[in-house]
């Protein structure tokens, strides 16, 4: 079944509530975004949440000092690099390792192929933003990681209206919403967070 992850969390009633309907994990950001936490608020979060829940700390070309703190002081269970770390800075990491690719036109496979990392993600290509978009990329072009057999995260303008049909056509291993079930950057919808939940645990796919 594919898993849920709720990203861009910044507050302790969001975090909440997205475990309450049942996503498989939170995604605290630390990058440069709207939707940015400190190490402290996401710590302080991260230890009211219950331990089934993954924790995952998003990164974009940060030091892998600040990022091994980030993992040991907010108890993270998984990084998700979103910038132009290499092969090597990944292995630097003491934690299990997403890493983000930014999808435009094409998937260059034999980038993706350098990567040893627990899983892969695909998000929408921005010449200004390091994810949330808020727009989706073509879906076909997925198949292609797919034959990696590496567990994939698919991201990048995902949300109620539109999820049914990514489920069904890239069977990806996690869906990755953000933008998508908010009121405004930071600030999770929670009807649409619960109705997003509800789809991709098969409960509302009509």
């Amino acid at each position: 079944m594919t898993k849920i992850k709720i990203c861009g969390i910044t507050n302790l009633k969001d975090a909440l509530l997205a475990c309450k309907y049942g996503a498989d994990a939170v995604g605290f950001i630390f990058a440069k975004s709207p939707r940015r936490i400190s190490l402290r608020a996401a710590a302080q979060i991260s230890k009211k949440i219950p331990s089934s829940v993954m924790r995952v700390g998003v990164f974009a070309d940060q030091s892998a000092d600040l990022i091994n703190k980030a993992v040991k002081q907010c108890g993270l269970d998984c990084v998700q690099l979103h910038g132009d770390e290499s092969p090597a800075f990944c292995r630097k990491i003491r934690a299990k390792v997403i890493k983000a690719f930014r999808v435009k036109n094409t998937v260059i496979l034999s980038d993706i192929k350098k990567y040893k990392v627990d899983a892969i993600l695909l998000d929408t290509y921005s010449s200004d933003k390091r994810g949330g978009t808020g727009k989706t990329f073509d879906w076909g072009l997925v198949s292609a990681v797919r034959k990696l057999k590496v567990p994939l995260f698919l991201s990048g303008g995902l949300n109620c209206d539109n999820l049914p049909c990514a489920i069904r056509q890239v069977k990806p291993t996690a869906v990755d919403l953000s933008s998508g079930v908010e009121s405004s950057p930071g600030k999770k919808n929670a009807r649409k967070m619960k109705r997003a939940i509800e789809i991709v645990k098969c409960k509302g796919i009509i």
